[in-house]
């Protein structure tokens, strides 16, 4: 069973933390110093789990009249089952429960279509970010 919450427990703010070193610091080389940055206390924290285990993270923040979404991901042996959907579909109902009516993201250009098959639309160029090649993309909720 899979469930995503707000992060209310520090307990849970560090499992969102090894989740995050983990996919972007170990797997894809991202510097910890750009991977948890000065936005962390100010951002709402999500975290997905499949029955009592951590499994996947993101947090939203809101800027420029919109929710964005960040630091999506999902721990590699629980890929490919809906997770970051979930994670995401979360992320867009308090997106809206905060009046906002449109979200925003970074996307890595492998997960384009991924996002895309979810309503997102790219708006930008592509752009590098921490050594990754990604795109902005908006989607109106």
């Amino acid at each position: 069973m899979m469930s995503t919450r707000i992060v209310e427990t520090e307990q849970e703010k560090n499992k969102i933390y090894h989740i995050r070193k983990t996919v972007f610091v170990e797997e894809q080389h991202v510097p910890i110093e750009e991977e948890i940055d000065q936005y962390e206390e100010e951002a709402i924290h999500f975290i997905c789990y499949e029955k009592d285990q951590a499994v996947g993270a993101g947090r939203l923040r809101f800027i420029d009249q919109c929710g964005k979404l960040e630091r999506i991901c999902i721990l590699k042996p629980h890929r490919g089952k809906s997770y970051g959907k979930e994670i995401i579909e979360r992320m867009e109902n308090e997106i809206v429960k905060h009046g906002y009516a449109k979200a925003k993201l970074h996307a890595q250009t492998h997960a384009k279509n991924f996002y895309e098959r979810l309503g997102y639309e790219v708006v930008s160029e592509e752009f590098m970010d921490a050594g990754i090649p990604h795109v902005a993309m908006v989607k109106q909720l």
